[in-house]
């Protein structure tokens, strides 16, 4: 089968066409022939050998695949959980394999899986939001971000911030329901601006995965009993947080790693039905923002490095 394997910690060209013999599913895993994978930003760190776990080479990258499950024939979303994707066939777990609804296509499925999960239970886990809190919203045209602003608005958030760094952007997140927005690619400022857009009040719950300087802004912007929620950190820089700083306004950090759901039973299974029922709904649509062959990964790779890109991206593996 053609796959991408990463031999080499690096920049795109580390990652490689090559033929590799099909997997074997393990007991209490199924085998996917793959028709979309999805490409995450935490491909690139663990590309680059920077991701908060470690990763034995030689690789394949991909968390996450769409396709039909070679049992049977259905049509599938799965997370991988040791990569995998980026190829032809690839093996998942039972636990953390789903049927797809007939009326939701690879595209929406796969923007769904880590990205609608993660916003999912960033915004009802973690920040446990309540009706008419205030919401910021990093790199809101992103993939967790495109639907993070809808799930804030479907939770009934009282002012939606979205934060982003073009014009067009920050278009679409009004598009999605945004209420305001501000410029991220000036940190000149940036703690007085959010709460500007907040009508001049501190905001009750901040979505930050950028890192330095935005999540200390972001800190400075919080209420008192605000909560930040980290989920990444795409500037490469991480912050360092004064504890006195978190104290004097009684505000929560608190970090999430998706991967830390799966093991937990029913965690995965109980938001994956709400992302589903939402999107049958129409109260959320998943926004698709790319699609390139498997020969062309190296392009993923630096169109999504350089946030050219919003929303998801796919892999098309026969190509």
């Amino acid at each position: 089968m053609r796959a991408v394997v990463v031999r080499g910690f690096g920049g795109p060209e580390v990652l490689q066409i090559a033929e590799l013999p099909a997997p074997e599913a393990r007991p209490g895993h199924v085998l996917i022939d793959v028709d979309r994978a999805g490409v995450n930003f935490a491909d690139i760190l663990m590309r680059e050998g920077t991701y908060i776990t470690e990763i034995t080479l030689p690789c394949v990258l991909g968390s996450e695949v769409v396709g039909k499950r070679r049992s049977d024939g259905r049509r599938v979303l799965a997370f991988t959980m040791r990569g995998g994707g980026y190829a032809e066939c690839a093996v998942a777990p039972r636990g953390t394999t789903f049927t797809v609804p007939d009326a939701i296509d690879d595209g929406a499925a796969l923007a769904l899986a880590v990205q609608g999960n993660t916003a999912w239970h960033l915004l009802h886990t973690c920040a446990r939001i309540r009706r008419k809190e205030s919401v910021v919203i990093f790199a809101a045209a992103g993939g967790v971000g495109t639907l993070a602003v809808q799930l804030a608005r479907q939770a009934g958030a009282g002012r939606i911030i979205a934060a982003a760094s073009t014009p067009a952007k920050r278009r679409l997140a009004l598009e999605l329901g945004a209420d305001v927005t501000v410029d991220s690619a000036s940190a000149d400022h940036l703690a007085e601006r959010l709460i500007d857009a907040n009508g001049g009040h501190r905001v009750d719950i901040v979505l930050e995965m950028t890192g330095s300087p935005s999540l200390t802004a972001s800190l400075e912007a919080l209420a008192p009993f605000g909560r930040l929620l980290v989920f990444g950190y795409a500037s490469g820089r991480a912050a360092t947080l004064d504890t006195r700083d978190v104290l004097a306004g009684s505000k929560s950090v608190m970090g999430f790693a998706l991967p830390q759901i799966y093991p937990r039973r029913g965690m995965l299974a109980h938001s994956m039905n709400e992302l589903w029922n939402a999107a049958l709904s129409g109260a959320l649509t998943p926004h698709v923002g790319g699609q390139y062959p498997l020969s062309e990964i190296q392009r993923a790779h630096m169109d999504l490095q350089a946030r050219r890109t919003t929303g998801k991206l796919l892999l098309d593996p026969a190509r």
